[in-house]
């Protein structure tokens, strides 16, 4: 293995772009985290059902920078 290779590896981002589903009515949301945390539960507005709803973080979509 090659020195450069060693040296120039990718370093990870510190945060992430999640998605988030409401418990309620199923309703999708993109939500950013940081990596380190722990998996995203927020209460925001559903517009599927007019109120506010529990949304849970469903999947890890990618890092950002």
């Amino acid at each position: 293995m090659f020195l450069t290779n060693i040296l120039f590896k990718k370093a990870k981002s510190k945060l992430l772009l999640v998605l988030t589903e409401s418990v309620v009515s199923g309703h999708t949301r993109h939500m950013i985290r940081e990596r380190v945390a722990d998996k995203l539960e927020v209460i925001k507005f559903d517009p599927y059902i007019q109120k506010m709803a529990i949304y849970k973080e469903v999947k890890k979509v990618h890092g950002l920078k």
